[in-house]
């Protein structure tokens, strides 16, 4: 009775409360103009220069404050300092749901801490694409782990009092030409596979949702009634509001089809094929539009009351609050601790690893981002972190000064300037005709304009000339830029550019800190390029790049055949001096475009063959944020999986190097073993033909697929080894609900602690009356153990993991009969096995 007493009593409070909100918000309606409602549809420039992605200036004269938005999902990104997670799927890695609201905490007390109150994550984009340029940005190939991940760190950001805004809503899977396809997904595989993940952000109270750049049958994301409303609200009950990706606007009817705000607001002169930004339809014409009764002023109600509802909830009507302090080591410990749990110990054949001490008095240390952390991927998630620490300066620190540990780079990633000698002016003469915007000409004999060198802020400069090769073979290269805008051209066509938010620039600077592109061509003896490059210290009048007023740095640099070859040669030479190697691999995932090839750089897969054919005890370290194929992989002892490791990567990476962590994380994506394997290989899949994408692979997706198609990956869902044994027994199942309880032991069977996560999927009927999964996940957990230590686990099995989406009833229906369940270690690893009778 007392507690039924407390249960009444909190309602009470809370109806009391939901009601006093309500009247707070209708009288600040009610005391609006039109104009100032539609002021908090639409973004504006901050005035201070302090919004990381997106401002609403809020009406002063009635106490609404600004609001001022900032990019997630791998920490905060403003102008300042920020602890720099690892990246979201590193995260996905750990299995552990717990983690994920520590993950979101940090990154919530971060944001308001700067004086943000929206934060632009999490992003729950499902896994389709390997070749997708945000993956690193998301979760996994898997609705019911993503659905996890994603609700509680939701929770995590919201319960540090900052707003979360779920992302991309919906089947955003690719980068290429992401503003403009039409995804033809079918409603089956669009409730089981893509909407999951963001209906569990909305049951964990997700503050606001953005929609996606893409048509999604037909309408675009941001102006489709089905998905905004009919699903977002009438199903979900979401009371949030919903935003626009940046320049993502579409029509004024939006706003009657569900839209709330459009971001950023304003309209920006640059646009292109690729990136057709769309003017700010809100703010340029929505103000007419209901004047003239185009657009009923109920509408417009009915998006700022969303909006004040919100940031009624949050706090921000009740003045402006004291912003917690940072606790930068309490942060960067659990960036720590998520880049340590998130690491996948794919191969250890012969216990390479952790290493010996015999290892560490002949160790070889290879590859260049070993000493040049690769800490996340590019585009909006790009942190400038409080402090980072290179993979190998932790080693040689936490080994001692016993080890004897040696670094080569294998790889030159920054070349050297092109020299006199392979330069000629249009007349003839050596070196580069410069032209400055005044008209004035010059000849340099080099171009490289660093460091003491450097030209003066606001600099326009052209170079002109040819470029010859000295010898036949594959020539990179590269223009290296700080303090402005740089293009190069070859034989008049543009081929890099530099200094842009979307630049052909790599995420790992030059060793002197400049921006580094790389065009790779292959040339033959004495053949000549007609080349120009040009720096623009004015930068374009783009309101979120950053006015230039640092010195201009370019230089024009190259690596030659003859350069690789002796890199590559020095690095199996000290592989074969040495008792123990470790080869640091690495891909750049960046928003804005797809990787090109599921493959390594083709250097990088030379390097890892020669070391390996060198050294018997060779380790890789792969610095990735998605699947990548590795054709090397049996011809080395041990992968360690890192991911996007975060500012604290390197310390983590050599804690499991040393053993003094002990990897558990599991692939929450599937490893193919060759690019036509994947679900997407077809192109009217992926990137679609005539800009539809049609995802009639219905929900064989990931390891579905390769369960369904009977292809053996490279390294399966589910899959990580560790540095101990585990033992699964005793399965038993009992109804629940309209459920199932499994419960099993797991027993640590090997000489160390570790953490383990065992895995549930479930089968489908004999007569299944869809086409169904072969397995699916439908529960996990991650259990840490001591050496001989066993643990009861119990995973429930909801009433939705049982069901599959009836087009026909347009409902979940459960999937009856006698079906197989399983428990392992993977999606391929299933060590038990029952049945179970869903009715």
């Amino acid at each position: 009775m007392k507690h039924l007493v407390t249960i009444l009593l909190f309602g009470l409070a809370v109806t009391v409360a939901a009601q006093a909100q309500s009247s707070r918000v209708d009288s600040l309606l009610a005391a609006m103009t039109l104009a100032e409602k539609i002021s908090l549809l639409h973004g504006a420039i901050d005035p201070t220069g302090e919004a990381g992605a997106g401002y609403v200036p809020g009406v002063a004269r009635l106490g609404i404050p600004a609001m001022r938005l900032t990019d997630g999902p791998a920490g905060i990104r403003t102008r300042h300092p920020a602890t720099a997670l690892p990246a979201p799927v590193a995260l996905a890695s750990s299995f552990d749901p717990e983690l994920a609201y520590r993950y979101g905490h940090v990154m919530g007390i971060e944001g308001r801490a700067r004086r943000h109150e929206v934060l632009l994550a999490p992003m729950v984009n499902i896994v389709r694409v390997p070749e997708a340029g945000r993956n690193f940005e998301t979760f996994s190939e898997d609705p019911l782990l993503s659905a996890e991940m994603v609700a509680a760190e939701v929770q995590g950001i919201q319960e540090a009092g900052m707003m979360a805004t779920v992302k991309h809503y919906v089947v955003n899977n690719f980068e290429n030409d992401r503003m403009r396809v039409n995804v033809v997904v079918d409603e089956r595989t669009l409730r089981e596979i893509y909407l999951p993940g963001f209906e569990a952000a909305i049951r964990a109270d997700a503050a606001a949702v953005m929609c996606a750049y893409n048509r999604v049958n037909g309408p675009y994301a941001c102006d489709s009634e089905t998905l905004l409303t009919d699903i977002l609200r009438d199903e979900w009950g979401f009371e949030g509001w919903v935003m626009t990706d940046w320049f993502a606007g579409h029509s004024l009817e939006s706003l009657v089809r569900g839209l709330d705000q459009e971001m950023p607001g304003y309209t920006i002169p640059f646009s292109s094929p690729d990136m057709p930004l769309a003017p700010a339809v809100f703010a340029d014409s929505l103000l007419a539009a209901v004047e003239s009764g185009r657009i009923d002023e109920a509408y417009v109600d009915r998006a700022v009351r969303r909006i004040l509802v919100q940031m009624e909830r949050f706090g921000l009507l009740d003045g402006e609050a004291t912003p917690p302090e940072i606790d930068i080591g309490a942060h960067a410990a659990v960036a720590r601790e998520v880049a340590e749990a998130g690491a996948v110990l794919l191969r250890n054949e012969n216990q390479t690893l952790p290493l010996t001490a015999r290892d560490l008095q002949h160790l070889v240390v290879i590859g260049p981002t070993a000493t040049r952390p690769l800490i996340g991927g590019g585009g909006s998630s790009r942190v400038l972190p409080f402090r980072s620490t290179s993979t190998l300066a932790a080693l040689q620190e936490l080994a001692g000064s016993q080890a004897q540990i040696r670094y080569v780079p294998g790889l030159d990633l920054d070349g050297v300037p092109v020299p006199t000698a392979a330069l000629r002016t249009p007349d003839g003469q050596p070196g580069l005709l410069r032209q400055g915007a005044d008209g004035a000409t010059q000849v340099d004999a080099q171009l490289d304009f660093t460091g003491e060198r450097a030209l003066p802020p606001g600099s326009q400069w052209t170079w002109t000339g040819t470029l010859t090769a000295p010898t036949a073979g594959v020539y990179e290269l590269k223009l290296q830029t700080a303090g402005g805008v740089g293009t190069l051209s070859i034989d008049g066509q543009p081929v890099l550019h530099t200094g842009m938010f979307f630049s052909d620039a790599s995420l790992i600077p030059t060793a002197d800190s400049l921006e580094n592109a790389t065009y790779r061509v292959e040339l033959q003896a004495g053949q000549q390029l007609s080349l120009a490059v040009q720096i623009s210290g004015r930068m374009p009048s783009l309101p979120f790049l950053p006015a230039g007023q640092n010195p201009v740095q370019v230089r024009l640099a190259w690596v030659t055949p003859e350069r690789r070859a002796a890199f590559l040669e020095e690095a199996a030479e000290a592989a074969r001096a040495a008792h123990a190697a470790i080869v640091f691999v690495y891909e750049e995932g960046t928003e804005g475009r797809d990787r090109e090839a599921l493959a390594l750089h083709p250097d990088q897969d030379a390097l890892v063959e020669a070391v390996a054919a060198a050294n018997p005890r060779t380790t890789v370290v792969m610095n990735v944020g998605a699947p990548t194929l590795m054709p090397w992989a049996e011809r080395v002892s041990a992968i360690l999986l890192m991911w996007y490791p975060g500012q604290e990567g390197g310390w983590a990476t050599a804690d499991v190097l040393l053993g003094r962590a002990n990897p558990a994380g599991r692939l929450p994506v599937t490893f193919p073993r060759r690019a036509e394997d994947a679900p997407t290989a077809s192109p009217e899949r992926y990137p679609g033909v005539d800009l539809t994408a049609r995802y009639d692979e219905g929900i064989f997706v990931g390891y579905r697929w390769y369960d369904a198609q009977q292809i053996e990956p490279l390294f399966p869902f589910g899959h990580g080894l560790s540095y101990t044994t585990f033992a699964y027994e005793n399965l038993r199942v009992e109804p629940d609900g309209d459920g199932f309880v499994v419960r099993f032991v797991v027993r640590n069977t090997g000489e160390r602690a570790g953490s383990d996560v065992p895995q549930v999927y479930l089968g489908p009927p004999e007569n299944p009356p869809v086409p169904m999964a072969v397995r699916q996940l439908v529960g996990f957990r991650r259990v840490t153990l001591a050496p001989g230590e066993a643990q009861e686990v119990t995973v429930r099995i909801d009433g939705r993991a049982l069901s599959y989406w009836s087009v026909e009833d347009h409902a979940w229906v459960k999937a009856t009969g006698r079906r197989p369940l399983y428990v392992g270690a993977s999606s391929r690893d299933l060590r038990l096995q029952t049945e179970i009778d869903v009715r």
